[in-house]
Order: structure tokens, then C-alpha cells, then sequence
């Protein structure tokens, strides 16, 4: 009955001796957060954003200090807020090792963790040609800070050479009065400066600047990256980017209240099935800011209140599809959320007292007229999300379990494990991957439909699976995704093998039964 106080006693001693070997400075009191405001946009849904809020709040000044802050938690998921000041390079940056995270030298690692806010604060923080990356990670707050000339060629190099870069099922992410930019475009060594892919999902960037880049940022890596969505854009100033503001693979994003000057090549690319509602954005000395661009397979949009100014427009023709001059929507996009929009003519005014790192964190109220938020992050009332991928369903299905009598496959299993027992209906016996990710499969002599799964995890091991993907083993493409086990409903499929493939997990997962049913 005592050992759960001992281990949290030994977590202490555990985080304080961390603390004192890196220079990380404790503060005692949880509230001291110098984060301001609430999430917006699609960072509400899917349960809310609210980051470290509730957790201890820890001083940083180097990037080894950032990362021992991540590693000197009891857990993975334990809240944390780390105000950072001052300059983050390479120098200061190194690996640290411990249970509750997994870093790397020269990059900002927030990898296979949860309910962290970065916050800069005091003269403020820069982080130079140093990336922040985000792997498999949920429910993180970055504000107030400037990210500059991150590479992924020459030297130094950092996170593939992305400003903020998002990977492999991330959920939940507010990044708010940042200031990310570049000294050029490819040829000088850079990449995208806000980038999305494989899996990530309900994400907002507010209030912050992006710019003198050649690729503002991306929603998907290629055409075929489509599980990556609800993604929210608005108070943002893009100055002098050459194109990718943003580029949107699939998905839904809303855009709204963004300055745009100086697009040199384009704007707003919706292809490969995205749909974007853009509204109330005021378009400036730009080039092509909305269409389908570089690709055959297009994107759709829903427009309204825009303003353009001096904007001008290629011909239509192959894989060039610019919306204007005469923009008109082509969808439309209903959002969960409520928000108030500026008019658009008063956008270049208010982004301008809002916007980037050292603005006070400014909001505007809807009325044009710049606000300072209530100081600390809420947590937000969980809201109905727009069209797939569908949430998970508590209610465990009923039927016919089909998985008694398939078979099943999956990657390299944990030592004593077995894939028959996936599907054996007995609780007391389960599945683990060899290491905390990995993929099991149910599968089948001849094609059969299947509309919901049930993830059963073995006593003891309850919560520990938290990302996952729901794939067709047969074609590979994603059904479903979503956090945490349990029951799974999706489009009826027929297929002969579906695969349930973990991105995440705060423990060793163990499933007891994968389940599977026609519905």
C-alpha cells in the first residue's frame, strides 16, 4: 500500500537531482504560468488544448534544459510548463536521457509525450537554427516565442530543416505569437517553416508571423498523405513567401483573418481532396493566393469577405487552377467551433499590433480592436468535429465477433507473446510489440466487411496504447484514427486483413482481444 508514495518520492529525488546536474530552475507554485489565453479553432476539438496547464512550471534557459525539464517528470504525461528565455542553438542543446521523454541533440524533441506548453518570457526566447519537433505527441501549448533559420542542408542542420514540424500521429497542438523565419528557400539550405504530416490532427496557429521563406508550410508530405486535418490559420501575418501558405494535402483547414504580402509564387493550395474555408483574409501585392497548384488532383474551397489588393493571376491550364481573378467557393465547410471574425479591411491593422513573439500576446475581440487575454489557459468544452476521421465510439459493438476463427499477423512481438492471442477470447492472455509501437493484424481466407473494431487491453495495461491508425491491409490506406483504446466504428469496409498499427503508447502495450465486427 506504500510503494505508490516511495515511487512518487523517487520520482522527486529522481526530477530534483536532474534539476541540479542542468541548471533547471523549479518553481513551486503550479499557477505561475506565464502562458495567456485559451486555444482557438480546431485546438478546442478532440477534447481541448490546454497543455502543461495545472502542472509545475519550470525556468529554461539552454536547450539541455528544456530537455531535462521533459525528462524529470514522474511520467510521459505528467503537465509541465516550461517558460523559456534567451538564445536556443546548437551549443546548448544536447541529449537527455530518462523515462519520461525522448530527446536528441540539435533539436527541440518532443517525442512520445503529452501536456506540455513551451512559453517564452522575460526578454525572450529565440531559437536559433534550432528546430522544434513534435513525434507522436498530444495536447501542447508553444507560445510567445521566434524560431530563425533552421536548415536542412549546410550547416548547422535541425528538424529536416522545418521551423516546427509535426509528425506521426500529433494531436492537439495551439502554437500561438510564435515568429518563424528563414533567409531564403530550398537552394539555401531551408524547408517549410510550419509542417504538417502522417497523422496529425487538430492543430491552430494564431497570432504569429511567418516569413522571408520559400515554403510557408504544408498539411500532408505528398498526395497520398491524406490522414491529416483540422487544422486552424487565422491572425497570421506570411510576408514574402514564395508559396505553401499554406500547402494542404487532403483535409480540412480554416483560414481566416490572415495579412498576406508579397506571395511571390502562391498562396492557399488546396489539392489532393482538401477543403479550406478562407475568410475575411486580406491578400497583398500577391500572386496566385488560392487554387490548385503543381498537381492534377485538386483541392476544393469555400470563400467569402476576402480582400485582394493589387493581386495578380496565372492563366488556367494544366496543373495550374488559380481560383480567381472571380474567386468562387467550389465546397463547403462547416466548422464546430465558434470564433468571431474581423472584417477584412481592418485585418492589415490589427495582425500588425497582434501578431509574432513580443507583442504581448494581443488577441483580437472581433471587433477589430486588439485585446490582452486573461491570463492562463482554460480547458475548453470538447466540440463535435467536421467530416472523418471518425472519433472513437465508447459504446462497445455488438454481433458477432468475427475475429474468432481468422487469423492474424502483426511486427515483431514482445517476448511470450503471441498474434493468436489477439483473437482467442480469452482476457487473460494478449499481444505486445517489441517495443512501444507496432501493428497487429486480423485477417481473413476470403473478403469480408467490417465496420467497427474493439480493442481490448489487457488488465493492468489499461490506457497505455494512446496513438493509433486503423488501417486496409490490403491497400494500406487509413480508416480510422484516433488516442486511447477501446471501441472503433468506421465506414463499412470489405477487406480481407485489417490492421490495428500503434504510434503511440505511455507504457507497454499489451491488447488482450482485437476484435472486429460487420456491424
Amino acid at each position: 500500500m506504500r510503494r505508490p508514495v516511495v515511487r512518487r518520492l523517487q520520482a522527486a529525488v529522481a526530477a530534483l537531482a536532474l534539476a541540479a546536474a542542468t541548471g533547471v530552475v523549479l518553481t513551486s507554485a503550479p499557477a505561475a504560468s506565464a502562458a495567456t489565453g485559451s486555444a482557438t479553432g480546431y485546438a478546442t476539438q478532440n477534447g481541448g488544448t490546454t497543455g502543461g496547464s495545472g502542472g509545475q512550471t519550470v525556468r529554461a534557459t539552454t536547450g539541455t534544459q528544456i530537455h531535462a525539464a521533459l525528462c524529470g517528470r514522474a511520467s510521459s504525461s505528467t503537465p509541465i510548463v516550461i517558460e523559456v528565455e534567451g538564445t536556443i542553438n546548437h551549443g546548448n542543446t544536447t541529449k537527455v536521457s530518462g523515462s519520461s521523454c525522448n530527446t536528441a541533440a540539435g533539436v527541440i524533441e518532443l517525442k512520445q509525450i503529452s501536456n506540455v506548453t513551451i512559453v517564452g518570457v522575460g526578454s525572450g526566447a529565440v531559437f536559433d537554427q534550432l528546430g522544434i519537433h513534435l513525434r507522436e505527441a498530444g495536447n501542447i501549448i508553444i507560445q510567445n516565442v521566434t524560431v530563425r533559420n533552421v536548415k536542412k542542408s549546410g550547416s548547422p542542420t535541425s528538424n529536416g530543416g522545418d521551423a516546427i514540424g509535426m509528425e506521426s500521429g500529433v494531436r492537439n497542438v495551439w502554437v500561438d505569437h510564435t515568429t518563424l523565419e528563414a533567409s531564403g528557400g530550398e537552394s539555401e539550405g531551408y524547408d517549410g517553416l510550419f509542417d504538417m504530416k502522417d497523422d496529425t490532427q487538430y492543430v491552430t496557429l494564431s497570432y504569429s508571423i511567418l516569413r522571408n521563406s520559400g515554403r510557408g508550410g504544408l498539411v500532408g508530405s505528398s498526395e497520398s498523405d491524406r490522414s491529416n486535418g483540422f487544422v486552424t490559420y487565422h491572425h497570421n501575418l506570411y510576408q514574402n513567401i514564395d508559396s505553401r501558405a499554406p500547402l494542404l494535402r487532403g483535409g480540412i483547414a480554416h483560414i481566416y483573418n490572415n495579412h498576406y504580402v508579397r506571395l511571390n509564387e502562391s498562396g492557399i493550395n488546396s489539392r489532393a481532396g482538401a477543403r479550406a474555408k478562407v475568410e475575411n483574409n486580406y491578400f497583398k501585392d500577391s500572386k496566385d493566393v488560392l487554387g490548385t497548384f503543381y498537381t492534377d488532383q485538386a483541392g476544393y474551397w469555400q470563400v467569402s469577405g476576402n480582400t485582394l489588393d493589387n493581386v495578380t493571376w496565372s492563366s488556367p491550364g494544366g496543373t495550374t487552377q488559380p481560383a480567381g481573378p472571380d474567386m468562387k467557393s467550389t465546397t463547403t465547410v462547416n466548422i464546430p467551433y465558434t470564433y468571431r471574425a474581423d472584417a477584412a479591411g481592418c485585418v492589415p491593422d490589427v495582425v500588425s499590433r497582434t501578431a509574432g513573439a513580443g507583442t504581448g500576446l494581443k488577441v483580437s475581440d472581433g471587433n477589430c480592436s486588439p485585446q490582452t487575454p486573461t491570463p492562463g489557459p482554460t480547458d475548453p468544452t470538447p466540440g463535435p468535429t467536421d467530416p472523418t476521421p471518425g472519433p472513437t465510439d465508447p459504446t462497445p459493438p455488438t454481433g458477432t465477433n468475427l475475429s474468432l476463427g481468422a487469423g492474424s499477423d502483426g511486427s515483431s512481438k514482445a517476448a511470450g507473446t503471441s498474434y493468436g492471442d489477439l483473437r482467442d477470447g480469452n482476457l487473460t492472455t494478449y499481444w505486445s510489440p517489441a517495443g512501444a509501437t507496432g501493428s497487429a493484424s486480423v485477417k481473413w481466407a476470403s473478403a469480408t466487411a467490417v465496420s467497427s473494431v474493439h480493442i481490448r487491453e489487457a488488465a493492468g495495461a489499461t490506457g497505455n496504447i494512446r496513438t493509433w491508425r486503423l488501417l486496409n491491409g490490403d491497400t494500406g490506406a487509413v480508416l480510422t484514427s484516433g488516442t486511447g483504446a477501446g471501441a472503433v466504428t468506421f465506414p463499412r469496409t470489405t477487406l480481407r486483413k485489417i490492421t490495428f498499427e500503434i504510434t503511440g503508447s505511455t507504457g507497454t502495450p499489451k491488447i488482450a482481444e482485437y476484435e472486429t465486427y460487420a456491424g
